[in-house]
């Protein structure tokens, strides 16, 4: 399952999907819109997308993912749309035989997927945003 959505994400479902009776580990990340960016109070995040293409990158990160580490099952979904601190923006779950390559695996993803996926974040302040990119030395300042 791949799924870009401005609904709330199911945490439970995506773990669910991912999960396998073969399977001796379920690894998942969830990340959070927190409240503080570069010692500024956050208000919310904007996130766009460009859905199709989003889609396509993560199918190709997760083939990547299956042949490196043997996936015996996965799941991600991405928020879009304006997100406050707290909510889920994002969750990635795989599932594999031994913990170690469900850990990697997982952190693979998401690195991948920040870096790769045409997914934007724009980082709204008390007085003034900023879009940010997944590679640091891209963010565009605007107030």
């Amino acid at each position: 399952m791949i799924k870009i959505t401005q609904k709330a994400i199911d945490v439970q479902k995506v773990i669910d999907t991912a999960s396998s009776l073969g399977a001796g580990a379920v690894n998942v990340f969830i990340g959070t819109v927190r409240d503080n960016a570069h010692k500024k109070n956050v208000r919310w995040l904007e996130y766009e997308a460009y859905e199709a293409m989003a889609v396509a990158e993560i199918r190709m990160i997760i083939e990547e993912a299956t042949h490196r580490w043997k996936l015996l099952g996965w799941a991600v979904s991405h928020r879009i749309g304006t997100l406050k601190p707290g909510e889920v923006a994002v969750v990635v779950a795989v599932s594999t035989a031994h913990r170690k390559d469900s850990f990697e695996a997982c952190e693979f993803i998401i690195d991948a997927i920040k870096a790769k996926a045409p997914i934007w974040k724009k980082e709204v302040f008390e007085g003034g945003e900023e879009w940010v990119s997944a590679n640091p030395q891209m963010v565009m300042h605007t107030n």
